[in-house]
């Protein structure tokens, strides 16, 4: 395969696995190599300027977690959307180009099937069936006022660090005490192999 390179990469259109989408909704078709800020730009402006209700963003293969990312900072700077996540395969078509062909060798060019993981999020304004599968609420805002907003965006940024961080305490509390379950141990222990012998005398 040293030999080929790949000339382009295709994907199989197909429809967007929503029922009863508006037929002008906006599809951000997240790509491994595109810009958050661009892509978030773009969707704001739809969102915002032009008052759309819904939005979808999607993505597969490496452009997953990107696509990811670009709906949670949706979901912060707008807050109150309703979200459909579906999580699909898609087929690429990738045609490899033969570098160095050999003469009366094989096809020049070579196509391969990909089966990749592809992740369409629904966002919208307006509420959703609760019932399909996917489906998340809108989170709570953190109250009125602006003040409130800044802190409850400070919060849940370092809420989502912070996840991991329960789980220490205890697991140094656990330790301790195993450390002091042995250490009383551990004295008495070898004192009475020590003393064994004293009795022999």
């Amino acid at each position: 395969m040293e030999n080929f390179r790949k000339v382009r990469t295709s994907e199989e259109e197909s429809p967007l696995p929503f029922p009863d989408l508006p037929p002008d909704v906006v599809e951000m078709k997240v790509k491994e190599g595109s810009k958050i800020r661009n892509l978030m730009n773009f969707a704001m402006a739809q969102m915002e300027l032009k008052g759309s209700r819904q939005i979808v963003f999607s993505g597969c293969g490496r452009a997953v977690t990107k696509t990811i990312t670009c709906v949670e900072i949706m979901k912060r700077k707008l807050g109150g959307l309703h979200q459909v996540t579906k999580v699909r395969y898609k087929t690429l078509l990738e045609v490899w180009e033969n570098q160095d062909p050999l003469p009366g060798g094989p096809a020049q060019n070579l196509t391969v099937h990909k089966n990749v993981p592809s992740i369409c999020i629904l966002l919208s304004r307006d509420p959703l069936d609760p019932n399909q599968t996917g489906y998340q609420p809108p989170e709570p805002r953190h109250g009125p006022g602006t003040q409130l907003d800044e802190a409850g965006e400070d919060t849940s940024s370092s809420s989502t660090k912070g996840l991991k961080r329960p789980l220490s305490p205890p697991r140094e509390e656990l330790l301790t005490k195993k450390l002091q379950v042995q250490v009383p141990d551990s004295p008495r222990g070898s004192g009475t192999t020590d003393r064994q012998p004293d009795h022999h005398h």
